[in-house]
């Protein structure tokens, strides 16, 4: 994931963008379907033959196609898997806190330290 780039504004550092969020999904769909499609043309060119094509444009086809559908599946999917509206985010941040109430085994811990020191 991109590291965060501090604006010039008022805001604080700042994630990627939508637009960012699109194309590194299309560029893992991409790289995820290029390596599918050369898997799965191999295997049918050896199977079947190259047919009239040739080895290489049949191929190209197969990678290319995979490539095609991947990626354009996979922007989609990762544009929307992390937007977020503010409530979630906010519902998140305060589960992730520590609790108000510590429980009495951990403060026995910590007073068993400091009597250590």
């Amino acid at each position: 994931m991109p590291v965060a780039v501090p604006t010039g504004g008022s805001g604080g550092p700042r994630g990627p963008t939508t637009w960012d969020k699109w194309k590194m999904g299309a560029m893992m769909g991409g790289s995820v379907g290029l390596i599918i499609g050369f898997i799965f043309g191999v295997t049918n060119i050896l199977r079947f033959g190259a047919g009239p094509n040739g080895p290489l444009r049949m191929l190209g086809q197969y990678m290319l196609g995979s490539a095609a559908t991947f990626g354009f599946f996979m922007s989609i999917g990762t544009t929307i898997r992390t937007e977020s509206s503010p409530s979630i985010t906010e519902a998140f941040a305060r589960s992730q806190q520590r609790p108000i109430i510590i429980p009495r085994q951990y403060l026995k811990r910590q007073q068993d330290r400091k009597r250590s020191e």
